[in-house]
C-alpha cells in the first residue's frame, strides 16, 4: 500500500476514487443518484465545488442539515473553540453545554407551548425517533402501535422504518408486525375534484376520527375508553414526501381528535426545524402543541451529529423515564451541544424568522414566474425557505419523474452557464411520485443567488425538455 495515499494533502483523481468506491464501499449506506456518482472537493456558502473547481449552487443543503451555509464562520469558530476546551466526554458524565442546550430548548418550548418539559439527546434523526418510540411506549403502558401519515418519512432504522410509509424501506427486512397504520395526509395539489383544500383537510380528519366510532372500527374500546394506539407521528410539512404543506386548519382539527382519545402527538422536526420555515419549529405555524418533538439535522449545521427530543414533563421526568432508558455513546457530545447552543442563539440574534420569511417570498415569486413559462411545472408552494415545484407532463398534473431525473442529471453535470462560465445545480428529488423538486437552500442565500437559482432552473428545464 502507498501510505502517501492516506494523507489528506494528496489529491486522488476522480477515476481512481470511483474505482476504489466500486470495490471497497457498501452501496447500502448511500444512493447513487447519477452515473458516475459525483465527487465534490470543497464548499463555501451556498456552493459546493467539484474536481474541476466548477461551482454548484446547492438548493438542498444536505437535506436541510446545513441551514446556515457551508463553512459558516461563526459556527466553525465555535466548533474549533470547543475542540480546544472539552472535545470529548463520556455520556454518563455532565458538561455545561448539554445542560445549557437542554435548558434553552425547554425554556423556549415553555414560552411557546406553555408546558414544562425536558430534552433528551442522541446523535442522528432516526436514533432520536427510536428514543421517542421508547418514550411513548413507556408512557402508554407498552402499547407499540402508532399512527403515521401516507407520504411520511421518519428514518430507516427498524423502528423508524415501521412508521415510514414507504414499503420499499421494509421490503427486504422481514415482517414488521408493529407497522404503523398510515392515515391520508391532505395534499392540496392532488386533492379530490370539487373540494377546496380546507374541505379536503376536514374530510381527512373525519375519515381518521371514524376509526374511533365503534369497537368494530378496530382501534378503540368504548367500554374502557382506551385506544390500541400510543401516538401519531406527524411531519408538519412532509419532507421526503415532497414538502407538502397542509391547510392551516388541519393540525388543529387533528389534535382535537388525538386529545379526545388519549393519543400522543409526536412532531418530527428533523428536516423542518431550525428556521427552515421561518420558525424555530415548523409546527408553530399550525397552532397546536406537541406532546413530543423530535429534532436533528440543522441543530449543528451538519458539523457534528446531534439530535434529540423534547417532551412534556409528565412523559419524560426521571420517575417515569429513569436513567438508562436509552443510551448512545456519543449522545449529548460536547462538540454537538456547543454548536447547537450557538445555532439557536445565532438564529434569534440575527432574526432568521424575519429574514427567512422575506427570502422565501422572493423565491416563491420566482418559482411562480417560472411556472408561467413552463407548463410542466404543475404546482409551486412554500413556507419560508421550504419550497416545492412539482414537475408534470405538459398537462400540468400528470407526474413526470423522467423529466425531473433528466433535470437532476443535467444539473449535476456542471454544464449550465452563468456569465459565460460553467456552473452546476444541486437539486433534491422528493414527492409521492418522485416528481417534486424539494428546495432547501441555505437560509443565508442572497437575493442575487435566488435570482440565479431561478435562471438556472429555467435553463435546466429548457434543456431537459429537449430530451
Amino acid at each position: 500500500m502507498n501510505l502517501k495515499s492516506l494523507s489528506p494533502d494528496i489529491v486522488i483523481d476522480d477515476a481512481a476514487l470511483l474505482a476504489d468506491e466500486a470495490k471497497y464501499c457498501s452501496f447500502g449506506d448511500t444512493v447513487h443518484y447519477v452515473d458516475p456518482p459525483k465527487i465534490f472537493r470543497h464548499a463555501e456558502g451556498s456552493y459546493i465545488y467539484d474536481s474541476e473547481n466548477i461551482p454548484f449552487l446547492d438548493l438542498q443543503m444536505w437535506y436541510s442539515a446545513v441551514n446556515f451555509g457551508y463553512g459558516n464562520k461563526r459556527l466553525n469558530d465555535r466548533l474549533k473553540a470547543q475542540i480546544d476546551l472539552l472535545p470529548q466526554v463520556a455520556s454518563q458524565y455532565l458538561h455545561q453545554g448539554k445542560i445549557e442546550l437542554a435548558k434553552t430548548i425547554a425554556v423556549d418550548a415553555k414560552k411557546k407551548f406553555g408546558l414544562d418539559g425536558r430534552c433528551h439527546f442522541n446523535v442522528g434523526g432516526a436514533q432520536a425517533v427510536e428514543d421517542s418510540l421508547k418514550l411513548v411506549r413507556n408512557a402508554r403502558g407498552g402499547k407499540s402501535l402508532m399512527f403515521a401519515f401516507e407520504g411520511g418519512y421518519h428514518g430507516r432504522t427498524l423502528g423508524a422504518s415501521s412508521i415510514t410509509s414507504s414499503y420499499r424501506y421494509r421490503r427486504r427486512f422481514g415482517h414488521f408486525g408493529e407497522r404503523a397504520q398510515f392515515i391520508p395526509f391532505p395534499y392540496p395539489f392532488r386533492r379530490p375534484k370539487g373540494m377546496t383544500p380546507e374541505e379536503y383537510s376536514d374530510a381527512c380528519v373525519r375519515q381518521f376520527e371514524r376509526l374511533f366510532e365503534t369497537e368494530y372500527n378496530g382501534v378503540w374500546d368504548p367500554k374502557v375508553g382506551e385506544a390500541e394506539y400510543a401516538a401519531f407521528y406527524v411531519e408538519p410539512i412532509q419532507g421526503t414526501g415532497g414538502y407538502v404543506i397542509p391547510p392551516k386548519n388541519f393540525f388543529i382539527d387533528l389534535k382535537k381528535v388525538l386529545d379526545k382519545y388519549g393519543i400522543l402527538m409526536v412532531v418530527d422536526e428533523i428536516q423542518m426545524g431550525f428556521w427552515r420555515t421561518g420558525k424555530l419549529w415548523s409546527i408553530e405555524h399550525f397552532g397546536v402543541t406537541p406532546d413530543v418533538l423530535v429534532f436533528g439535522k440543522a441543530l449543528t449545521n451538519g458539523l457534528n451529529p446531534l439530535s434529540g427530543i423534547w417532551a412534556r414533563e409528565e412523559l419524560i421526568n426521571p420517575t417515569v423515564f429513569p436513567p438508562g432508558s436509552t443510551h448512545s455513546t456519543f449522545n449529548s457530545n460536547p462538540l454537538g451541544t456547543a454548536l447547537g447552543l450557538e445555532v439557536i442563539q445565532m438564529g434569534y440574534e440575527l432574526d432568521y424568522e424575519t429574514r427567512v420569511a422575506e427570502k422565501g417570498r422572493h423565491f416563491l415569486d420566482g418559482l411562480r414566474d417560472l411556472q408561467k413559462r413552463h407548463k410542466e411545472i404543475g404546482d409551486v408552494d412554500g413556507l419560508g425557505l421550504a419550497l416545492r415545484a412539482e414537475i408534470c407532463t405538459d398537462d400540468g398534473f400528470t407526474p413526470n419523474k423522467a423529466l425531473l431525473d433528466r433535470m437532476v442529471d443535467i444539473g449535476l453535470a456542471g454544464g449550465l452557464t452563468h456569465e459565460g462560465k460553467k456552473i452546476g445545480l444541486v437539486l433534491d428529488v422528493g414527492g409521492w411520485y418522485k416528481n417534486v423538486i424539494t428546495f432547501a437552500p441555505s437560509l443565508d442565500i442572497s437575493h442575487d443567488e435566488i435570482d440565479l437559482a431561478i435562471a438556472l432552473l429555467d435553463q435546466l428545464l429548457t434543456l431537459a425538455k429537449r430530451g
